[in-house]
Order: structure tokens, then C-alpha cells, then sequence
């Protein structure tokens, strides 16, 4: 580990202890508020846009304000539904959660959770809070990182594996060797291949699928919801255009997409990535990355925030005398 990110962490592990008591339900609705005058916060005078929904990044953006930034949080991407079919193909895949068909459930999102979850709630209309943990029992899941995990945990579900790298290539590198259920005599190399539910985003690259499949797994990839493009607000454009944003977090790599084409690439803006698949989705849109999350969730992308503020050259004091309106969040449906 450099200094540098030992400091970060040290600066965001104490920063984190003073700030628990008054931190809030990560669900209310972000207010920015104004660039915060001490000097002794790690993230003074920084101002960084989260291109995530308010509800999703309202908790990132407190802790940035807690560090002595300010935050605004302004969706570039958006979770579509998928059609018929493809939701016809997901409660097939999940009623057979039900007759024991799948050995694993592998989640990459939180978006996925929730769809299952809906999907769950459409197979079987039985008693209780909880349909997909009632459905899936006997069913072991894994989780791409600590979010998905907390969000399966919240649902009735106890997940087996978390990759401790959050990402796919994490996820195949902790996965277990099959384990063929026969009788002594059987010819194991003869038992089929136990399935792998992944409920994915139409986005999702094959990456899961392939290496599952190479471990001598029968993977069934099912389309959960749909990614489209949500446009900026123009006081984002503007003030992205005009130099009034020190730091941009990106989440996946279709915000990194987004951010490319919608606002462009910037020199003078640090690029922090949730995670090492985002890192390589900017690089190949022109972003230069000045930092990666080491976990995929709030507190690792504070400390990567951290950290690119360590190593940052610009003087970000020139942008102190720009404000975004009356420093309110931008309206979003």
C-alpha cells in the first residue's frame, strides 16, 4: 500500500468515527450544501459530481460533505424495464428456484435484487414478506461485493460468497470447484453440470458466464432490467463544461460510458472508479483515472475520493467562486 492511500484511509477512518452519530438513512433525498470552510477535512473546498440517482448516492454524497466537500448527485444512466418476453424468461428461471434446478444464484447488482425479488412476488403468491428467500431455499448465492450482499441480506437471503475483489473476474476467482452429488459408482465426469442462475442487466458482459462455464458449470444468464441514458441537467453540462467540478465518481462502466459522451473528458477532473472493470470502461473512453475504490461501496469510494484529493496538482480554490444555481440539487423524475 503507497502513503498515499494509507493516509487516505487513516484521514476516512477518523473522519467516519467523528461523523457516525449524525449520519442519516442513505434513502433521503440530497441537498448539497455549501463548500464547508475547514481547513482540516480531506476533502475541503472539493466539489464532485456522483452521476448517480438520489436515492443511490445521496449516502456517498453526505460522507463527501462530511469530508468537507460538496456533492451533486445527477443520474446519467437510468434502470429501464425489460419487455415481456424477457420477463416471461426471468420468472421461468426463478420458479425453478422453486423446484430445485439452480445450485447457485450469482447477483452482480443491486438492480438485480430487486428485480428478483418483483419476480419472486409473481411466482408464487404465498404467505409472507419474503417470497424469493421462501422460494429459494436449499439455494446457495454468491454476491459481487458488500451492496449486493446487504441487499440479499435485507431480502431473507443468506449469501454464501462475497468476492473479495467486486467484480466478475473477483467473483470466478473465489468460486468453488463443482462438487457432482452421486452415488459411489456413478461415473462423476457423466452428472450434469449444476446450473448458475445470473440475473443480469442487458449490459453485462459475458464475462460470469464464460468463466463459470470453463469451471464445468451450466450457467443460464437471464435479463433483469434494461440500462438507458438518462441526459445531464444543463447547469451540470454547464458547469462541468466550465470547469466547476474537481472529482467524478463512477459507479459502472455505462456511467463511464455516459460521462465520456455526454460531458466529455476532462484533464482537470479526478476520475474515481468504483472498481477495476469501471477503471478499464474509462481508460477506453479517454478518462485517465486517478483512483479505484478499494471496496465497492459508499466508505471505498470516499476513500479513493480521498486519495485522488492526495494526489491531485490542481488548485481547486479557483472553482470555490462558482456555484451550480443556489447550490441545490438538480430536480430528477
Amino acid at each position: 500500500m503507497s502513503a498515499a492511500e494509507a493516509r487516505a484511509g487513516r484521514e476516512v477512518t477518523g473522519l467516519q468515527e467523528a461523523a457516525a452519530a449524525g449520519r442519516d438513512s442513505h434513502d433521503d433525498e440530497l441537498q448539497p450544501a455549501g463548500t464547508p470552510t475547514s481547513p482540516a477535512l480531506p476533502l475541503d473546498g472539493w466539489r464532485v459530481l456522483i452521476p448517480r440517482a438520489p436515492g443511490r448516492g445521496a449516502g456517498l454524497a453526505r460522507l463527501v460533505e462530511q469530508a468537507g466537500g460538496s456533492a451533486v448527485v445527477a443520474p446519467l444512466v437510468s434502470r429501464a424495464d425489460i419487455g415481456d418476453d424477457d420477463r416471461a424468461v426471468l420468472d421461468t428461471a426463478v420458479a425453478g428456484l422453486r423446484d430445485g434446478d439452480v445450485a447457485w444464484v450469482a447477483v452482480t447488482s443491486v438492480n438485480a435484487v430487486d428485480e428478483l425479488v418483483a419476480s419472486a412476488a409473481r411466482v408464487d403468491a404465498g404467505p409472507g414478506r419474503e417470497p424469493l428467500a421462501r422460494i429459494a431455499r436449499g439455494t446457495r448465492w454468491a454476491a459481487v461485493g458488500p451492496a449486493t450482499a446487504r441487499a440479499l441480506a435485507a431480502v431473507g437471503i443468506t449469501v454464501d460468497l462475497v468476492a473479495t475483489e467486486n467484480s466478475a473476474v473477483g467473483l470466478l476467482a473465489e468460486w468453488p470447484e463443482v462438487e457432482h452429488e452421486t452415488d459411489a459408482d456413478a461415473d462423476a465426469e457423466n452428472a450434469p453440470a449444476p446450473r448458475v442462475l445470473l440475473p443480469l442487466g442487458d449490459l453485462a458482459r459475458p464475462t460470469l458466464e464464460t468463466g463459470l462455464r470453463e469451471r464445468g458449470f451450466a450457467p443460464v444468464r437471464v435479463t433483469t432490467y434494461r440500462t438507458v441514458s438518462h441526459p445531464a441537467p444543463p447547469e451540470v453540462v454547464s458547469a462541468w463544461r466550465d470547469g466547476r467540478f474537481d472529482a467524478v465518481v463512477l459507479t459502472s462502466g455505462s456511467v463511464a460510458r455516459e460521462v465520456a459522451e455526454q460531458l466529455g473528458p476532462r484533464e482537470d477532473v479526478s476520475v474515481v472508479a468504483i472498481g477495476e472493470p469501471t477503471r478499464r470502461a474509462a481508460v477506453e473512453t479517454g478518462q485517465q483515472v486517478a483512483a479505484v475504490a478499494r471496496t465497492a461501496d459508499d466508505d471505498g469510494l470516499l476513500a479513493a475520493l480521498v486519495e485522488a484529493r492526495g494526489t491531485d496538482r490542481t488548485d481547486s480554490s479557483r472553482r470555490s467562486s462558482h456555484d451550480l444555481g443556489d447550490g441545490s440539487a438538480p430536480a430528477h423524475p
